[in-house]
């Protein structure tokens, strides 16, 4: 299984308590805890949104996330917390939908 993991911060009190490299660390964990079910992580398919705003959904990283899973070069996107996708849950729905 391909895996893809995303992770987001937009603000200063984000950064100091739950940094990308955190949250990258936590997911990259999370593969590797099911290598052995065949989940694999190619270092292209980690994206990252340093200092965006979950309340829109034009950030690059998320767009080139979008642009793998229409490519069909992932089977499964990790993240730490929902609302690293989107702060609005109409949002989250709309992602999810992709």
């Amino acid at each position: 299984m391909r895996v893809a993991i995303y992770g987001r911060v937009s603000t200063g009190h984000q950064v100091e308590h739950q940094t990308i490299e955190q949250q990258i660390g936590r997911l990259t964990a999370q593969v590797a805890a099911h290598t052995a079910e065949g989940w694999t992580l190619d270092p292209a398919h980690v994206f990252r949104d340093d200092g965006y705003s979950g309340a829109t959904l034009a950030r690059p990283g998320l767009d080139r996330l979008r642009d793998a899973i229409k490519g069909r070069e992932v089977d499964r996107v990790l993240v730490t917390a929902p609302d690293r996708l989107a702060r609005n849950y109409v949002h989250q729905m709309v992602l999810l939908d992709c």
